[in-house]
């Protein structure tokens, strides 16, 4: 895999290393000595998978507070995504800034997301599948968000929202966690 550190120090968008002949290509999407190598949590607990029926749905922006701070490791396995996420950790240089990567079913990219960020994507296509893995189980006492358009943060999202749900645009305004 090639590990690229986005501009929120800890976060990396992570391509392929294809192996490739007139088949087609084979590669690791997960490798946990790779990840020890970078200093990246290696120990996954959970995985996940989100479908989307319609272009422009929404979902996020989510996170879990401790004990339960999660690290996620994203793929968009059908369709397409604009995956979001915000560093909200007080200490971070980048604290409350955020980035996103396209990531879609024919580029093959990931995203991981380390603990104290929030997470978000928004389909930009119909029929959008994510599939990600977690570092804890989900614990809904736990689970929190904050709001897609929160004017603390800016965020500029590609499409109109077409679909989001009603916890999801009701999320608080930025307060540190």
């Amino acid at each position: 895999m090639i590990f690229t550190e986005t501009k929120l120090k800890g976060a990396y968008i992570l391509d392929l290393d294809r192996r490739e002949d007139a088949r087609g290509f084979f590669a690791r999407t997960w490798c946990r000595k790779e990840f020890e190598d970078h200093g990246l949590w290696s120990q996954l607990v959970q995985i996940n998978l989100g479908f989307s029926s319609k272009k422009g749905t929404l979902r996020g922006m989510h996170y879990q507070i401790a004990p339960y701070q999660e690290v996620k490791v994203v793929r968009c396995t059908m369709g397409a995504i604009c995956d979001v996420i915000i560093d909200l950790r007080t200490d971070s240089p980048t604290h409350k800034q955020w980035t996103s990567v396209e990531l879609t079913a024919g580029n093959h990219r990931m995203i991981y997301v380390p603990e104290g960020f929030a997470h978000g994507y928004q389909s930009l296509v119909d029929d959008t599948e994510i599939y990600y893995q977690t570092s804890q189980f989900y614990h809904p006492d736990f689970a929190r968000g904050r709001r897609y358009n929160d004017p603390a943060f800016g965020i500029k999202w590609p499409l109109p929202v077409a679909r989001i749900s009603n916890q999801d645009i009701s999320w608080p305004d930025y307060t540190p966690i």
